[in-house]
């Protein structure tokens, strides 16, 4: 076969092995780039060529490899541009002194651990070809790394960017990054001089490049920066000359004697932190270089990773103390040196965890120093699991450390109130609870129906004066989804310009509600979500919500209303549900409630009486439907609810009995002259989920009105209570 064919055929395997095992990875909420690690690992001698020794050969032979190589190097190259690019100055600007000092102990300790570590390693697993100074500072080196993109992104992913615990780790991170970088090169260059006074040159010649880059190069940077101000756009023309700016940087640090890698970074550091430039470029070169090189470079460090040779016992055991010599270092220097700073014990322990993140700056420093000669396949392969389980246990830890319930909490108290729209100051434990609607908004531009039915079911029409126990408040919560690890977009600067922007929208929806009295009670929630489905149900566990009213939506791979997202919220969140399709119909006047006397159906009837007391001019039919001469009465406990309405209410509602064998099609014909329809999950109108997992849909396809479906998850919820103190002791007892 042609070897340029070959190496097509090999990037073809990469890259949708890559896909594949990293979205596996992201379903048990791992980051995306664990998964393609591990997938480069698994084309390698230690699970591929193990399995299948010929046919590895075959796929990837020898000759293609400095293929691989050179595509990875140049993955490389513009990854570390794009990190220096997203090294934002505002990371600097929260907690500096106590960032300063927190992240130079993280380095300080595993760096000494790490030299340590050497004194026993160095004549296990070492040869006479590599000077013990080298050895040693490149493993205490690469005990210290942080990977700042990965911490970046779990920052955001946890929606930390706005606490006090993610802005320092933030700082902590940025400072940790260039120091550690700092320290590799000098590790680099000693290791390609063999001694310290060797390095000398070298080090002046890195010193003499990083002051002309940060002064004559920002300078001319910043020449381009006016120029793409005046343009309005990064042309092909400008994109060009960056690209050649960043090839011509690396060059240079390599002729220099440290790396091309580090050429590349300080030229993203350079750059003028301009907001749209900084988008438009980031745009426009990330996608070729995770998606494309990215992969390719962990395919080429897989091939080179051989767990295979740990055949010892003993070798499993000096890579469990790598391992652990690893984790003490970064998590202890880091919890002392902030417990030292004053920061409290969860803050601390929950910083340790974020620091001990190493991921893909691990991985390339361990390339880096296999390609040197530096360490042996057996130490880099020891390394590599070190990377990959530090970079795997810092989700859970920090759940565990500091779970969402805190990070809450922690959100600045101005903020909270906000969102939540209660006086934190005044709430005690004493206090009652506000009847709260949780609406998940996907687009504000287009689902005013959904809050505006969420403020109705809330809030009385003006002129009706109720003795509310306490108010209700509608929370449209608006959740950012992110697919990539390595997005601009999910940087922490970045996530914040979209939440303030998202949050301008809805403010715009909010202030379109009729009547303008009952906007206040709208308090909109944003956050940043990888699964908006399981982050909605945990919000709405959190907030205490009373009901999630979610609009239906079509979903991509099935035409089942009632599947995707919000079939997952009907099935797993912990709250009432109702799901709302908006057949465009502004008014409110008549309701449906056709009744089968099972818990949704009764959770149907509540919210319509809740919707009656709010509207004086509202009216309901209950449609009961007698088939086979059978007919489901209210039950006992929903007639003496009904009974305690005051008479105005009473008066307006209005039981029908209608004789049919189709009850389903008696409810399409009765939702012909009303507004809304609202009908219980149930066999009896089409709506529910079966065995198998299959959904069926009749009434929502077929109804002539709006429909609100409603699925009842705890009969403890008393959706009435706010508004008539004397049926709460009735509602939660409704039968089951």
């Amino acid at each position: 076969m042609h070897i340029v064919i070959l190496v097509l055929v090999e990037v073809l395997i990469v890259i949708g092995l890559s896909r594949l095992v990293g979205l596996g990875f992201r379903s048990i909420k791992q980051p995306l780039v664990i998964g393609e690690i591990v997938a480069g690992i698994m084309l390698g001698p230690s699970l591929f060529g193990l399995v299948a020794p010929h046919l590895a050969v075959t796929l990837f032979p020898p000759e293609t490899i400095p293929f691989l190589n050179v595509l990875s190097q140049v993955g490389l190259i513009f990854f570390m541009f794009l990190i220096g690019l997203e090294l934002n100055p505002k990371y600097l600007s929260g907690q500096l002194e106590v960032a300063v000092l927190t992240s130079h102990v993280s380095i300080l300790v595993p760096f000494s651990l790490g030299t340590l570590l050497a004194v026993i390693l160095y004549p296990l697993v070492s040869n006479t070809s590599v000077s013990f100074t080298a050895f040693t500072l490149f493993l205490g080196a690469a005990m210290s790394i942080t990977a700042f993109p990965v911490l970046a992104r779990i920052i955001t992913e946890k929606n930390l960017q706005g606490t006090r615990l993610g802005t320092l780790a933030l700082t902590c991170a940025a400072v940790d990054d260039v120091t550690a970088w700092c320290l590799l090169a000098v590790a680099i260059t000693v290791a390609r001089t063999g001694d310290f006074a060797g390095a000398i040159p070298t080090i002046i010649a890195s010193i003499v490049y990083i002051g002309l880059m940060l002064t004559v190069g920002r300078w001319f940077l910043k020449g381009l920066a006016k120029h793409y101000l005046r343009a309005g756009r990064l042309s092909q023309l400008l994109l060009a000359g960056i690209y050649m700016g960043v090839v011509a940087s690396a060059l240079i640090t390599e002729l220099i004697g440290i790396h091309l890698i580090f050429g590349a970074f300080l030229l993203g550091a350079a750059m003028p932190k301009n907001e749209d430039l900084v988008r438009e470029l980031a745009v426009k070169t990330e996608d070729f270089v995770l998606i494309f090189l990215l992969p390719i470079f962990f395919a080429y460090s897989g091939l080179k990773t051989q767990i295979g040779l740990l055949n010892r016992p003993e070798l499993w055991l000096l890579c469990a103390l790598v391992l652990g010599v690893a984790i003490a270092g970064k998590y202890v220097g880091t919890y002392v040196a902030a417990r030292v700073s004053g920061i409290s014990k969860r803050e601390a322990s929950a910083l340790g965890w974020l620091m001990n993140t190493r991921g893909l700056t691990e991985l390339i420093v361990l390339n880096i120093g296999l390609e040197l000669g530096v360490i042996s396949p057996l130490i880099f392969t020891m390394l590599v699991i070190m990377a990959l389980v530090t970079t795997f246990m810092t989700s859970p830890l920090l759940e565990w450390t500091y779970p969402k319930k805190l990070i809450r909490l922690d959100v600045m108290k101005p903020q909270l109130e906000a969102e939540t729209g209660i006086d934190t100051s005044a709430v005690s434990e004493a206090s009652p609870r506000p009847y709260r609607i949780l609406v998940p908004v996907a687009n504000p531009s287009t689902q005013k129906g959904l809050v505006q039915l969420a403020v109705a079911l809330a809030q009385p029409a003006v002129g009706i004066a109720l003795n509310y126990r306490y108010p209700a408040i509608v929370n449209p919560l608006s959740l950012i989804e992110f697919q990539e690890d390595y997005a601009f977009e999910s940087t922490p600067v970045e996530a914040d310009r979209l939440i303030a922007q998202r949050r301008h929208q809805l403010d715009e929806l909010i202030n379109t509600l009729e009547p303008p009295e009952t906007r206040s009670c709208v308090h909109p929630i944003v956050r940043i979500s990888s699964n908006v489905a399981r982050e909605t149900a945990q919000i709405a566990t959190l907030e205490q919500v009373d009901l999630i009213l979610v609009g239906w939506h079509r979903p991509a791979f099935s035409s089942n209303r009632l599947g995707g997202r919000v079939g997952q919220m009907l099935t797993t969140a912990p709250v009432d549900v109702a799901v709302f399709i908006d057949k465009g119909k502004e008014r409110l006047e008549s309701l449906l409630v056709p009744y089968s006397a099972n818990i949704h159906d009764d959770l149907a009837l509540i919210l319509a009486l809740r919707l009656l007391i709010n509207r004086e001019t509202c009216m309901l039919q209950i449609l009961q439907i007698v088939s086979n001469n059978t007919k489901e009465e209210l039950s006992y406990e929903l007639h003496t609810m009904m009974e305690q309405l005051p008479t105005s209410v009473r008066d307006r509602i209005e039981i029908k009995i209608v004789e049919a064998s189709e009850p389903i099609q008696a409810v399409i014909q009765a939702s012909e002259g009303v507004d809304l329809t609202i009908a219980g999950t149930s066999r009896a109108w089409g709506i529910e989920r079966q065995t198998l997992g299959r959904y069926t849909d009749q009434l929502a396809i077929q109804c002539r009105s709006s429909l609100l479906i409603t699925r009842r998850y705890s009969q403890v919820t008393a959706h009435l209570a706010s508004m008539l103190p004397e049926v709460s002791s009735q509602e939660p007892t409704l039968r089951s």
